[in-house]
This record gives C-alpha cells, sequence and structure tokens, in this order.
C-alpha cells in the first residue's frame, strides 16, 4: 500500500508542478511536451545569424557553449538544423536560410535562453528504457542463475549458509539455520561489497525468492525479507571505481581523494539500516555473535581502505578490475568443480536456473516501467529544481554555507534513478568543477547509497510483493542518514580546501 500511494503521490505532484510552471512562468508553454516525449541531444541543432549580445551579453562563441549543456548544438548547414537563432527574426540572411530549408523554425536568442532545459527523457522513451533494462537482464541473469543452479544441486549453497548460519540465524531468526536463503544473501552482499552490480542483482532476487518460500502470506514482505532487501539498498560498496573513473575523465587533481569518504558514508548509511530494522523487529545486536561478525567485517574493510588508500588511481583501477573480475571467474571455476566433483549433470542444472532467470526478468517489467515513468515526470516536470531551489534560499536566509546545496540533485535523484545520479554527478562536476566542493561532494552522496525505488521495484516485483510493510520507510531514511554523513564529510576533508 505505502508503494501505491508514493508512487501516486510522485505523479501528482509532478503534474502540479507542471501545470504551475505553465500557467505562472514565462517560457514554459512546452514543458507537457518535455514531460510526454522528453528532449533529446540531437533535436535542438540550431544555425546562428548575428550577434546575441544585446539579449545575453555574451558573445557568439560565450552563447553557444552556455546552450551546449542543454542539447543546443550549432551546425552550419541549414537542412542539418530545426532552429534559426537570429539577432533579428526578419533579416535577409534569414529570408536566405528559409529558402533553403522552409521547415526551420526562427527565433531569437532570449527565446531560447528563456527555454533552457537539460535534455531528458519523457515518458515514451522512459517506457523503452525501462524494458531495455529487463532485456538487458535477461542474458545476466540467465547467466548467474544458471550457475546457482549448479551451485545449489552441489551443495555449495548449503555450505555457504552452515557458514553464515550462526550471525544470519539471529539477524534472520525466522530463516532456518541451514536455508539456502543464507548462501544466496551473501553471495548478494559480497557482490554488492565489490561493485558488481551484474552479479548482486542476480542473487539477490535469487535470495528473495528463497526468502519468499519461508514467507506464509505471498503479497506481504516478511521480516526477513525486509532486512535483506534495507541492508542491500544501503549499497555497502568498497570501491566507487566507476566514480573514480569519471573523475579521471574529467582530469581531477586526485580523482581517488573521495574514496575514503564514500567508504564512510556507506557503511553508516548501512549500519544505520541495520539498526533500523533490527528496532522494528526487536532483534538484540549486542549478541555476542552479531557483534563479531559486524566488527570482523569492519575490520576487514579498514584493512582494504588502508590499502587501497596507499595505491595509485591507477592501481586502485587496477586492483578493483582484477579483484573483481578474478573473483567472479574463480566463483565459477569452484561451481563447476564443485559440480563435477559431486557427480551432477552440471550442463542440464545450468539449463534449467537459466530459464528462470529469463522468466523472473520478464516479470519485473511492469513494475519497472511504472516506477520509471512516475520517476521521470517529477525529473522532466522540473520538481527536483524546485525543492533545490527553496533549500538553497532557506539555508541562505539562515546564513548558512549554501555550498553543499549544488550537490543535493545527486541525492535527490539517486533514490530513483542510478543513471540519472549518475548524469546529474557528472553535470555538476563540469558545472561546477571536478575539484570544487560541490563536485566532490556529488561523487560522495553517489557512492552513499543504492537505488532505493529501482530496488524496490525490481526485487518485490520479481516476488509480487504489494505490501512492502516500512521497507521503504527505512530504505530512505537510511539514505537520508548517508546524505547528512556525506555532506559532513565533505567539509571535514574537503571544507577548507574546495
Amino acid at each position: 500500500m505505502a508503494l501505491s500511494r508514493i508512487w501516486a503521490a510522485f505523479i501528482i505532484i509532478a503534474c502540479i508542478v507542471a501545470g504551475a510552471k505553465f500557467c505562472f512562468f514565462p517560457g514554459q508553454d512546452e514543458i507537457f511536451s518535455r514531460m510526454f516525449t522528453g528532449t533529446s541531444k540531437d533535436e535542438f541543432n540550431y544555425i546562428a545569424v548575428g550577434n546575441p549580445k544585446r539579449f545575453t551579453g555574451d558573445s557568439l562563441k560565450a552563447f553557444e557553449k552556455k546552450v551546449e549543456n542543454f542539447g543546443f548544438r550549432r551546425k552550419d548547414k541549414p537542412e542539418d538544423c530545426k532552429f534559426i537563432i537570429a539577432e533579428d527574426v526578419q533579416a535577409d540572411t534569414v529570408q536566405r536560410l528559409l529558402t533553403k530549408n522552409n521547415l526551420l523554425r526562427v527565433v531569437d536568442y532570449g527565446y531560447i535562453l528563456k527555454r533552457l532545459h537539460k535534455p531528458v527523457d519523457g515518458v515514451i522513451a522512459t517506457c523503452k528504457s525501462a524494458v531495455d533494462i529487463c532485456i538487458g537482464l535477461i542474458g545476466i541473469m540467465a547467466l548467474f542463475m544458471g550457475f546457482m543452479s549448479i551451485a545449489e544441486k552441489a551443495g555449495g549453497i548449503n555450505l555457504l549458509s552452515r557458514i553464515t548460519g550462526p550471525f544470519f540465524s539471529r539477524l534472520f531468526p525466522g530463516v532456518p539455520r541451514n536455508h539456502p536463503a543464507n548462501g544466496h544473501m551473501i553471495m548478494n552482499f559480497a557482490a554488492n561489497l565489490l561493485g558488481l552490480d551484474n552479479a548482486a542483482t542476480p542473487f539477490g532476487i535469487k535470495a528473495m525468492e528463497s526468502l519468499q518460500t519461508l514467507n506464509p502470506d505471498k503479497e506481504r514482505a516478511s521480516d526477513a525479507q525486509v532486512m535483506f532487501l534495507c541492508l542491500h539498498a544501503s549499497g555497502l560498496t568498497l570501491i566507487p571505481v566507476a566514480i573514480i573513473a569519471a573523475r579521471a575523465a574529467l582530469r581531477a587533481a586526485t580523482p581517488t581523494d573521495i574514496f575514503i569518504p564514500c567508504m564512510i558514508a556507506t557503511f553508516c548509511a548501512t549500519i544505520a539500516a541495520l539498526i533500523m530494522v533490527a528496532i522494528r523487529q526487536r532483534i538484540n545486536l549486542l549478541q555476542p555473535v552479531i557483534l563479531f561478525w559486524v566488527l570482523g567485517v569492519s575490520a576487514v574493510i579498514a584493512s582494504l581502505v588502508v590499502f587501497i588508500h596507499s595505491l595509485s588511481t591507477l592501481g586502485v583501477n587496477l586492483f578493483s578490475e582484477k579483484l573483481s573480475n578474478g573473483l567472479i571467474l574463480l566463483i565459477f571455476l569452484v561451481i563447476v568443480l564443485g559440480g563435477l566433483y559431486k557427480k551432477i549433470n552440471i550442463f542440464d542444472a545450468f539449463i534449467e536456473g537459466a530459464k528462470g532467470g529469463f522468466d523472473t526478468a520478464v516479470r519485473i517489467i511492469p513494475y519497472l516501467v511504472g516506477m520509471l515513468v512516475a520517476i521521470s515526470l517529477l525529473r522532466t516536470s522540473g520538481t527536483f529544481d524546485v525543492i533545490i531551489n527553496a533549500f538553497k534560499q532557506g539555508f541562505a536566509l539562515l546564513g548558512a554555507d549554501t555550498r553543499f546545496v549544488d550537490g543535493l540533485p545527486t541525492a535527490l535523484i539517486k533514490p530513483m534513478s542510478g543513471s540519472g545520479a549518475r548524469g546529474m554527478m557528472i553535470d555538476t562536476m563540469k558545472s561546477s568543477g571536478v575539484d570544487s566542493f560541490a563536485g566532490r561532494l556529488s561523487c560522495i552522496l553517489q557512492g552513499s547509497s543504492d537505488t532505493t525505488f529501482y530496488v524496490i521495484a525490481v526485487y518485490f516485483g520479481a516476488i509480487n510483493i504489494k505490501n512492502t510493510r516500512y521497507a521503504i520507510g527505512t530504505m530512505l531514511l537510511a539514505d537520508l542518514v548517508g546524505i547528512i554523513t556525506s555532506i559532513i564529510l565533505c567539509y571535514l576533508f574537503f571544507g577548507s580546501s574546495a
């Protein structure tokens, strides 16, 4: 029920904001079209005539650079363009260009400046993107679920369950100590920790399916499912390779300088999620076994942090690549060898599991389409911009430092769209500077949590859970902990230098 209300609220808020902009703000006459069809980077090619200085105060070169990030591309040939942007729309030069392409739209420089909107995907493109995501998952799901099937038949999952049983039996009291779900969950957590998104999703969905076999109410999330998904959505990742790579590509002075803040922020978000769910489920986290595991994992992570921090940017990337890819191949090798040792038909076992991966990927399509469309409407209606501006003005009135506000768009979009947040992070680094306070903060925020609503749609959608109970609220509160921690850490690490 909570998910249904949130989904409806997203759509209603987006439509209200769009309607208010259309009625009361100039230059918003295309907002409904943008929400439905979106704007693409190749849609607004233009040919320039005259000098924009009296409209913008900028030279033609400065104007060209200003509008480039909003999808406008200057061209030399009128047949390649949609717009003629002119100082005088009645000029003879404009009329001559129209004879070559009478479909061109003629506007002045001021018109364009009033309609600068970042290129976005509307409802139509978002529906296609959601299906593309699911189609892309089919092969990955089939691969990993096939190997998981071999591991189950060979007894590997049961072995993992026995190893983690003492810890998981206390953290997940409703799950029997040697149940396969324990093995599936530990595989998911390990993949998440190493940033193996392609592996984490199949392992996570398999864990949810295993937990569903113990769930007496198939439409209502069980305690174990809520605990697992909240820990998963907190996004504990050891090495934020994609963030470091983006900073290196934009020529940051030290691309890896956000590594430790990212690690601390995501760890705090994970602990916050664990504590909040434990309180709701009356789980005592001070039990010796739980403390031993939590402190043990913390010590391992701390050791790896110290080691990785001593490496160069190239060294971090090489270490991560070798560790991640090597571990996956090692898992595949161990599973195959285990299957041969147990004398099972490993190929038949693989095919049996792979079929389940295909079915699961197809089953989540409607859930993902519904959630991504609602998020798209929020983004294209400008709701995020309204929230950011309100934050900025509010903190300015209080006399507080507002540098952190420029990094917040990444945090607001991250629970809803991983690719959207990644794009916002890169845009912030480009506009504010890759080594600016806002640029670094956007990177830490990107690495501090997972895409909450995507996780909800995919994981609960895969097992047809309709009542998510308090899962969404807990995940969002954990995200908030990650955001606050990220801001504090950014001031501690970069407040004086950025």
